[in-house]
């Protein structure tokens, strides 16, 4: 006798993929909070090591997706969901890779501001993932697509002062492009942060 297929539980799958996200927002915090400039292509690496993780968890749900039949919600939503926590560890790191290229010597201290969100908004997203498999019957999944969404806008308002900041000092053209990159790519991470979220919202009314 064949014993029966145990089906993929594809709510730990997501939930696994924001663990490599949580990984990538510390790693980011930690490095900014210790920042070094001759250590930022060791740091670099060592990121890009995380972002590589999750791309090989990523291909394995998307590999299961593609062989089995039956999912617990539309297969669509699985992968967008998987592919959306892909991009915000991808926009972790470049964040890293940015203060690389452009060989950033000393931080501004609105980066710090902006890490301290992304990892809040990496907890939040954990929380979601870890109730989403109930979503038909928990109280609670309501609360950190919330949160994530006051995340994003603390981030929109980093990002307009740390703006604002960046003219008023009127600094070398150059520092100022690269810190406006820098900024947008920050701001980026918390957008995604939310896209995740109300992609999530959306299923959940889909499907209840």
């Amino acid at each position: 006798m064949f014993g029966k297929k145990k089906k993929t539980n594809y709510f730990q799958l997501l939930k696994d993929l924001t663990l490599y996200t949580q990984s990538a927002a510390e790693y980011l915090q930690n490095s900014l909070l210790e920042f070094e400039p001759d250590t930022l292509a060791k740091s670099l690496e060592e990121m890009h090591a995380i972002e590589h993780s999750a791309d090989l968890a990523l291909h394995v749900l998307s590999e299961k997706l593609a062989r089995e039949f039956i999912t617990p919600i539309e297969r669509q939503d699985i992968f967008s969901i998987a592919n959306m926590i892909d991009d915000v560890t991808d926009s972790i790191e470049d964040v890293l890779m940015c203060l690389y290229m452009y060989n950033i010597s000393s931080l501004r201290k609105e980066s710090l501001a902006f890490a301290e969100v992304i990892v809040a908004c990496s907890n939040e997203l954990i929380t979601l993932m870890s109730e989403f498999q109930d979503f038909r019957t928990s109280d609670d999944i309501r609360g950190p697509i919330i949160e994530i969404n006051d995340l994003e806008e603390q981030g929109d308002a980093i990002y307009v002062h740390s703006i604002r900041t960046l003219f008023e000092e009127r600094r070398d053209p150059i520092e100022v492009v690269a810190w406006m990159e820098i900024f947008s790519r920050l701001e980026t991470c918390c957008d995604n942060f939310e896209n995740v979220s109300q992609t999530v919202e959306h299923v959940i009314m889909k499907n209840t």
